[in-house]
């Protein structure tokens, strides 16, 4: 029997996953905080594990490294859990030496189950090729449990689902009650500590999503988990815009949730974003960040340029620095409003008026939102997929 570690601070998740391997024949242990999962790495000996890289006690990242130190270990397969939009520490877990990365927010049971008994095959393969080393090995269990049908793996998804929609009321309201006790909380200290427990929640969201095949769902809250990350780890990130864009990001989350029983899957879904700024190093930081979002990109330096682009191709949204010579970010929104193709287009400012000031300007000008410079690159991609999203379920009445 092939034995299982699973190293997932989520209960819910690590229990459905245990419950999901054990019936398929695995001998299966949980460990829910880092120290006791390296504990049980030495202890049980698994043939595989799956880790989740933000845990307490030690992360993801420390385990990797401390066993890859040891030699018996260093070909032990470990599937790592990460968010797509936390691209440091993904690139952090592959030179920890992950045997493979996987996003939580779209990460099927039937392509986890495919993933585990791909490497678990490989594994098998390159222990009958080699002449046993005189040093100690790991054991190697007898069998491999043979891959769950393609029923299984949809039954069980099913099931997971309407788990999943049952508890969606009861979470709702957890989320809008911790971003609550974050937006009055006036203490440095509390302030961080209430960012952290909101964005525990939502990353348990984004795994529990993308389980269930909640795909929309899924994907906002994992851009929201990495901004709210971010604000946690960096409370200099804590600020008027950030607080702004996660208001808004909880909002539309929560309103994603409410339909979350009716929501169509994210089918065909290549949006194109015109990012305009002057600034060389500043349009790099847009087009980083819309790219961060998923979603391709198109840069120019200047207004006239920006309408002849508009003009060739569409674009499904537009992120505008306002401060730009000779046509500026105000006028350029204003001739784009003229439009008929672009009446409706969402439309984000980048300014560099941290207090705001310029927000009755943006409005009268057209745009639909803004954004303060310098900012965290995944605060704007929050709001590119947000806005786009919600484009896209406006056209199909979802939302």
């Amino acid at each position: 029997m092939k034995k299982l570690l699973i190293i997932e601070d989520d209960r819910i998740i690590a229990s459905i996953y245990s419950k999901k391997f054990a019936v398929e024949g695995f001998s299966v242990e949980v460990a829910e905080d880092g120290q006791t999962g390296l504990d049980r790495i030495f202890g049980f000996r698994p043939d595989i594990v799956l880790l989740d890289l933000m845990l307490p006690k030690l992360n993801g990242l420390e385990i990797l490294a401390r066993v890859r130190a040891l030699p018996e270990y260093q070909k032990l397969p470990i599937i790592v859990f990460s968010n797509a939009y936390m691209t440091s520490v993904i690139d952090a877990a592959w030179q920890a030496g992950a045997t493979t990365v996987l996003t939580k927010s779209n990460t099927s049971p039937k392509k986890l189950t495919e993933t585990i008994h791909e490497l678990l095959g490989k594994a098998a393969a390159e222990a009958a090729s080699v002449v046993p080393a005189s040093a100690p090995v790991p054991t190697v269990s007898a069998s491999t449990p043979a891959p769950a049908t393609p029923h299984a793996d949809d039954d069980f998804q099913a099931e997971q689902r309407r788990q999943f929609l049952a508890s969606v009321p009861q979470f709702n309201q957890s989320i809008r009650d911790l971003h609550q006790t974050f937006l009055k909380t006036e203490d440095r200290t509390g302030k961080i500590a209430a960012a952290g427990e909101l964005y525990r929640h939502i990353h348990a969201l984004t795994g529990s999503a993308g389980l269930v095949g909640a795909d929309i769902i899924a994907r906002v809250s994992a851009a929201y988990e990495a901004l709210l990350k971010e604000m946690h780890d960096k409370p200099g990130n804590i600020n008027v815009s950030t607080t702004r864009t996660s208001t808004q990001t909880l909002f539309f989350l929560s309103a994603l949730l409410e339909k979350a029983a009716t929501l169509p899957h994210l089918t065909s879904f290549d949006p194109v974003v015109l990012a305009v700024d002057d600034e060389e190093i500043s349009r790099r930081a847009v087009m980083f960040s819309i790219e961060k979002a998923g979603v391709r990109g198109v840069a120019c330096d200047n207004g006239a340029a920006a309408l002849l682009k508009a003009r060739e191709t569409h674009f499904d949204l537009i992120v505008l620095d306002v401060d730009m010579p000779g046509m500026n970010g105000f006028e350029l929104c204003s001739k784009l409003r003229a439009q008929a193709d672009y009446k409706d287009t969402p439309v984000i400012f980048v300014t560099g008026l941290s207090d705001f000031q310029s927000r009755a300007r943006s409005t009268l000008s057209g745009a639909n939102d803004l954004i303060a410079k310098p900012f965290v690159f995944v605060e704007l991609s929050v709001k590119v997929l947000s806005y786009l999203l919600k484009a896209r379920l406006a056209v199909q009445r979802a939302l």
